[in-house]
This record gives structure tokens, sequence and C-alpha cells, in this order.
């Protein structure tokens, strides 16, 4: 399982990525890198934004892994190694490296942060849900504590409420969290949700003081 280079969406071109923070987009199951490309004009401007396609097909889109009986955590594995594999290959010249991950994208962001818990300076889940079993970076995410913003819709039904409450404990026990519920928003991304992901992403981009 491979993503090919033109299965990623570049906000700016090549010629003007170094130096500059990166952020990459994991979009949902049965969508694509073009869905939610166009929040880039809504973040903050430094940001180079790479939205990757997922490696399968999920009806009228692509996916991370499939939703039906066959299902396997190998296919979650998969996909999980084809993003990182495909940051190996990049050039090494980005001040920072950010996961963002809508529905299935946001389990493959944080399965990520999972493997390599110092890659990644902070993610964000949407409407995310994760792999409840133990990881091997589970111990040094602890450690670390990255920076992961949680938002969601009150009146999502689509991800189970057990998984929801999973996933909230563990980001809360293993990242420095900042989670975000709206009210009567079903399973999908509101203007509100937009601005305060745009504030976790500008705070995140501030240097410091020391």
């Amino acid at each position: 399982m491979r993503i090919e280079a033109d299965q990623v969406l570049w906000s700016v071109p090549e010629s003007d990525r170094a130096g500059r923070p990166l952020l990459v987009l994991l979009h949902g199951h049965g969508m694509n890198e073009r869905i939610g490309f166009e929040l880039r004009h809504r973040l903050p401007s430094s940001l180079v934004l790479a939205s990757l396609r997922g490696p399968l097909r999920a009806r009228a889109g692509y996916g991370w892994f499939p939703l039906d009986a066959s299902f396997s955590l190998g296919q979650v594995a998969s996909a999980v190694s084809a993003v990182l594999n495909w940051l190996d290959d990049q050039p090494g010249n980005h001040s920072s490296v950010g996961l963002l991950g809508f529905s299935q994208g946001s389990a493959i962001a944080v399965q990520c942060l999972r493997e390599r818990p110092t890659d990644f300076a902070y993610a964000a889940v949407l409407s995310g849900f994760l792999n409840p079993l133990p990881a091997r970076g589970d111990r040094e995410l602890a450690r670390i504590r990255p920076a992961v913003f949680s938002g969601r819709g009150g009146a999502d039904g689509l991800v189970p409420r057990p998984l929801v409450v999973i996933t909230e404990r563990w980001l809360a026990t293993h990242a420095t969290l900042t989670s975000k519920v709206y009210p009567g928003l079903g399973h999908n991304v509101s203007d509100e949700e937009i601005a305060d992901l745009g504030v976790f992403l500008e705070a995140q981009l501030t240097p410091q003081a020391t």
C-alpha cells in the first residue's frame, strides 16, 4: 500500500515549502483529498498543507481501511505505514509536522502519532476515534503529551458512544488535550469548530517564551 505523488494535493508549490510548518490532512471514509481542502483559507497562512488520498476505493471516494466484514487491524497498520512512508520520502526541511484527520482519517492520524511519538508536533482529530488496543508508542506519548485538538458534534451518532468515551479518555491521558463538543452538530464540521481549530493551530505555531 503506497501513497503516490498524484494522490497528494498541496496548498503551495514545492518551491514555497522549505522551512515552513507542514500539516498533513487525512480525509474520512468515502471522501477524497479535495474534500475539506478549502479549509486552508481559514487556517494559519504560514502552514503548508498536504492532503493525502486514502489508498482504498470506498463508495464514490476513498478510504484508509474497510468498514465492513473485511476489516482487519492489519489493514489499519498498512494505511499507517503508507502515510509514514510517504512522510519519510518528503524532504526533511519543515519546521514542524502536524496531523489533521476527519473521522476515519483521525484514526490514522492518532495511530501515526502512536507509532512515532516524537515525529509530530501536534495532531487534530475531528469527529474522531482511535484503535483502543495498546500501541508501542503509548508510554512515550503519555510522557511527552503532545498537543491534540479533539472536536466533535454533540449530535454525531455515527461514531458509537462507547468508542467516543474511550477515545476522549485515552487522549486525556496521552496528550495535552483541547476537547470541544458542538451542540446540535452531526458527523460534520461547523464554522465554530473551524475557528477553534485555527486558534489551536496558531498556538502550536507560535514560539513559546522560555
